[in-house]
């Protein structure tokens, strides 16, 4: 019989526009020591990054001020997700060109996620999942 151990880590950070800077280091180490390909890493990041962004931008502070972010590998699957303290909203991605200079981040994650959804049962939660394979 072989076990499957699932890799995970949480970390909760600051509300501020510095903390997709340190996940993306965060994630792209934990990814490294996975053993992930480059091409996961890079899109993980640009996912990761898009999360937290508008989480910080959109959302609110959990009340220690911070957001929850974490990532596990489930499989053959890369689950990324992010939580801060905001309920409701308008969380469906929207259109936009390359002059656009906001408004891009749902629409992002769209694109380079295999899948992704919202949670508000406590707080909004933002789910991604990327195949760790590519195709």
């Amino acid at each position: 019989m072989v076990t499957v151990v699932k890799a995970h880590d949480t970390v909760r950070l600051p509300f501020a526009p510095s903390t997709p800077g340190i996940a993306r280091t965060r994630l792209a180490a934990f990814l490294t020591r996975q053993r992930a390909s480059d091409d996961v890493i890079d899109d993980a990041l640009i996912v990761i990054s898009e999360m937290i962004a508008n989480a910080v931008s959109h959302g609110v502070p959990d009340h220690d001020g911070t957001i929850e972010i974490s990532w596990s590998i489930n499989g053959t699957l890369l689950e990324l997700s992010v939580l801060d303290g905001g309920m409701g909203g308008h969380l469906k991605p929207i259109d936009f060109d390359q002059d656009s200079l906001s408004g891009r981040g749902l629409s992002i994650i769209s694109r380079v996620a295999d899948r992704w959804w919202v949670d508000m049962t406590a707080g909004t939660r933002v789910n991604a999942e990327l195949a760790l394979t590519t195709h």
